[in-house]
């Protein structure tokens, strides 16, 4: 049992410190046109993006529960707005992901796809574009004009129980197109990136394209690993929960699978920042920086002896 005081501390500690790295990742990968002009970081933004929302929005709402311990009375749509950004974005970063994990293959080995303009309309930006249209509209429909009446509990901390849920066809369609094939689409191709490339590193040994190809695929492996080590918990749990699972055991893997979930968003950014060297080298510089600031202002500080009037 993972109690709200733990909760609290656990995120807060989080919190803070992911919401500044999330600005400086994506404020720097925009103004840094090298950088803005990558393909490969352009899925990285959206993503990024999400996560902001999320962290200004629903993550503090969190902990304003939390700390009341779970005292604290919300509207309706109150709880609608935050149920659906709360699952609709967890899902959106989830789908994105996976097409990033597709979309690494083409841009490493295939890269005369996305060779002009028109290909790269198509192949690079069209498909972002059709997930985020697809998640939010899909949700918005399902969560604000369900068939059906939802439920709402001012002691949850999602006050709002989306009926709908409970409609089995969209429950197991829901469970394995938007949890279960998103994860199976990260391992699969995470695993075939990395032999991919070391396969290629045998013919192109020590060229400047094998070093960029390997920082590519090291920059998804990792990502890939926070969402597996933090998706797939959750997508277990709903498969258990479909299939009418109902044991003790059961509801304290959900609360550590829930726990593993809302971390994901907060600990994206710093995996972001370590595996892109360039904002890894820029984040360190500005730190350095701030430290020697902080060491010279000391050192320049005179003490005056007091005197008596």
């Amino acid at each position: 049992m993972i109690s709200n005081t733990v909760r609290f501390w656990l995120y807060v500690s989080l919190l803070i410190p992911s919401v500044i790295c999330t600005l400086f990742a994506i404020i720097y990968l925009l103004i840094n046109r090298t950088l803005r002009n990558v393909l490969t970081n352009h899925i990285i933004i959206i993503i990024l993006s999400l996560s902001l929302i999320s962290q200004v929005t629903y993550y503090p709402w969190m902990l304003y529960y939390y700390q009341y311990k779970g005292t604290w009375r919300r509207a309706q749509i109150f709880c609608l707005i935050w149920g659906y950004l709360d699952w609709c974005i967890y899902i959106t970063q989830a789908i994105l992901f996976a097409w990033a994990t597709v979309e690494r293959h083409i841009l490493i080995f295939h890269d005369r796809w996305v060779s002009t303009k028109k290909k790269r309309f198509i192949i690079h930006y069209i498909p972002p574009l059709l997930i985020l249209l697809y998640c939010f509209i899909f949700y918005f429909i399902f969560w604000f004009f369900p068939p059906c009446r939802n439920n709402f509990y001012n002691s949850d901390m999602l006050c709002l129980d989306p009926c709908i849920t409970y409609n089995s066809t969209y429950s197991m369609y829901e469970t394995f197109a938007h949890l279960i094939l998103p994860a199976l689409i990260i391992i699969v191709f995470s695993i075939a990136l990395f032999v991919r490339v070391l396969v290629r590193k045998r013919r192109v040994h020590g060229t400047i394209e094998w070093r960029k190809h390997q920082k590519l695929a090291i920059q998804v492996l990792s990502i890939s690993i926070l969402y597996l080590v933090c998706l797939f918990p959750y997508a277990l749990y709903c498969i258990m929960y479909v299939y009418k699972v109902r044991t003790k055991a059961f509801r304290d893997f959900e609360e550590y699978a829930e726990v593993l979930a809302y971390c994901m968003t907060l600990l994206l950014p710093f995996v972001c920042i370590l595996s892109l060297p360039e904002l890894r080298t820029k984040f360190i510089k500005i730190l350095r920086l701030r430290c020697r600031t902080r060491r010279i202002g000391i050192e320049t500080i005179t003490v005056r002896p007091t005197t008596k009037n």
